[in-house]
């Protein structure tokens, strides 16, 4: 490995682990092209990147965002599913065709790519995380390219609504790969089915949403937070078993609830204390358990 991978990683891995790294990536590139090459340098960046912001699978950033990384994959989906459902009803509900403008099209786009790669990362597909940030960007960017933010009163408002949503969608990318949920659906077929059917799932429970968002637009977040919850399967749930795991998860649905409008600053400090009791109920539990554990 050249020197300048190697002084990526923090000064004790250098002096622990240099050469055993220095001899798997020789191992690696021998007699590889300059596309492996590239690849097993990106892979060192990226784990050397994770040990020095304490995100590693030995580290406790690491646990923490591996336990929530499912929940924050859900809220993506959730709230893209919710954006995708709101502007196929409320669209019937205007029966306006001047509704569907392009801008409507470029935001709904990028959801719709947000909310496919969300599910087939629940699945088990990494992959997917990438795509779903990608759609959430593009569809921010759309809307930034069309309603300039210094042409509104409030000039920061519009990039801090884009952008804070963003944010569930981020934080799976700092799961450790090696504590990544394991493939939930094996076959290529499943996961292309899966990929299918939620936003069809989304398109079809619009068309049965015939009221408007003023009241239910509860109902409109909680049907795509239950199913994504469901993917996300027990084993996200048994993950949880902190009080900061517990918080970390429970925030992506608090952003993405609050910016569909299931959450206005009324309701946000119960939800808060909710959170907090809940987190309070888990390190009791966990209290309890280790202090009447059997040593071995």
């Amino acid at each position: 490995m050249s020197l300048p991978l190697l002084r990526l990683y923090p000064a004790k891995f250098r002096r622990e682990f240099g050469e055993e790294m220095a001899e798997a990536y020789r191992e690696a590139t021998e007699g590889a092209g300059r596309w492996t090459r590239f690849q097993e340098a990106c892979d060192i960046a990226a784990h050397a990147l994770r040990l020095r912001l304490g995100l590693g699978s030995a580290q406790r950033g690491g646990r923490l965002f591996a336990a929530a990384s499912p929940f924050a994959l859900a809220a993506t989906a959730s709230y893209s599913a919710f954006d995708l459902v709101s502007t196929v009803s409320d669209w019937q509900i205007s029966d306006n065709p001047d509704f569907l403008v392009p801008l409507t099209y470029a935001t709904g786009g990028g959801h719709l790519v947000a909310l496919i790669g969300a599910v087939v990362a629940l699945s088990g597909r990494h992959s997917g995380a990438l795509w779903a940030l990608a759609g959430l960007v593009g569809g921010a960017v759309s809307v930034l390219v069309t309603v300039l933010p210094a042409d509104l009163p409030v000039p920061w408002q519009l990039p801090a609504f884009l952008l804070l949503p963003m944010v569930p969608a981020v934080l799976p990318l700092a799961c450790p790969p090696d504590l990544r949920p394991a493939r939930r659906i094996r076959s290529t077929s499943g996961v292309l089915a899966l990929a299918l059917w939620a936003p069809l799932a989304a398109f079809l429970f619009a068309l049965l949403d015939s009221k408007g968002i003023g009241l239910f637009v509860h109902w409109r977040y909680g049907v795509p937070v239950i199913a994504a919850l469901a993917l996300a399967g027990r084993s996200a749930l048994s993950g949880l078993r902190t009080a900061p795991q517990v918080v970390v998860a429970a925030l992506p649905f608090m952003i993405t609830g609050f910016f569909g409008g299931v959450l206005d600053q009324d309701s946000i400090p119960t939800a808060l204390l909710l959170l907090a009791g809940a987190a309070l109920a888990v390190r009791l539990w966990r209290s309890r358990n280790s202090g009447t554990a059997t040593p071995t």
